[in-house]
């Protein structure tokens, strides 16, 4: 077992070599179009909501707050609650968090795939789905999470390097895409049917500022991020 193990870790640690630059954009390809069509976009959002309130609960936790509960909806749509203090920086940037995770976890992930660490990303996004699992509190975010980890355990225990690289890519490109969209999407329902419970207007109450600024903030750092990862990803 101790061998089994040692082996395990050594190919997680492990550098494993950079695809060709053609799945690199084929795989950016794939996760432009599973962002943009609206059927692959209604799954795969489940992944973004995931990366939208480990957000909210990272930052909560790292600002001191006691993080409670995070359920995720099968509208895609998710509630991190935390217990502090209802005002202050703390605060502020927990509510922020959400809306750039996605963007800036993809950004991250560019970081480890530059070192050609594919399947420690893989893993470690495995480790961090198991760390969400223990806050999540209702069915369905169980249901998410465990059938995402499932899916990324499955591709690296099974799968050759060559795939799980695609894989990894794929991952990173979606998130970097995916980012935008929910910006967009949340102005579009804050001027269809107005929230007092949205990020951008819970920002506007903490701090005084317009809840469209904070939707055009939230658009620029996504757009920014996204477009650092675009150049290097193809550098």
């Amino acid at each position: 077992m101790e061998n089994s193990f040692g082996d395990v870790w050594r190919e997680v640690l492990s550098v494993q070599p950079a695809p060709d630059q053609w799945i690199v954009i084929a795989a950016a390809a794939v996760a432009l179009a599973a962002v943009l069509l609206g059927p692959p976009w209604r799954v795969a959002r489940n992944v973004v909501t995931i990366a939208h309130e480990g957000g909210h609960a990272l930052v909560a936790l790292l600002s001191g707050r006691q993080l409670t509960a995070i359920r995720l909806h099968s509208d895609t749509s998710g509630v991190t609650v935390s217990r502090g203090k209802p005002t202050g920086i703390g605060m502020v940037l927990t509510v922020f968090a959400g809306y750039v995770s996605p963007s800036v976890v993809g950004l991250l992930g560019i970081l480890m795939l530059m070192a050609d660490r594919i399947t420690a990303l893989l893993w470690l996004s495995i480790a961090v789905l198991g760390l969400m699992l223990l806050m999540i509190r209702n069915l369905y975010g169980v249901l998410s999470i465990v059938a995402t980890g499932a899916v990324v355990f499955c591709v690296s225990w099974f799968t050759p390097p060559d795939i799980q690289a695609a894989f990894a890519y794929l991952f990173i490109w979606f998130l970097l895409f995916a980012g935008i969209r929910p910006v967009i999407e949340l102005q579009s329902q804050r001027l269809r049917q107005p929230s007092p419970h949205s990020d951008a207007d819970q920002l506007a109450r903490l701090t005084g500022v317009p809840g469209t600024l904070w939707v055009v903030v939230f658009g620029a750092v996504t757009i920014a991020v996204t477009c650092l990862g675009v150049w290097l990803l193809l550098l």
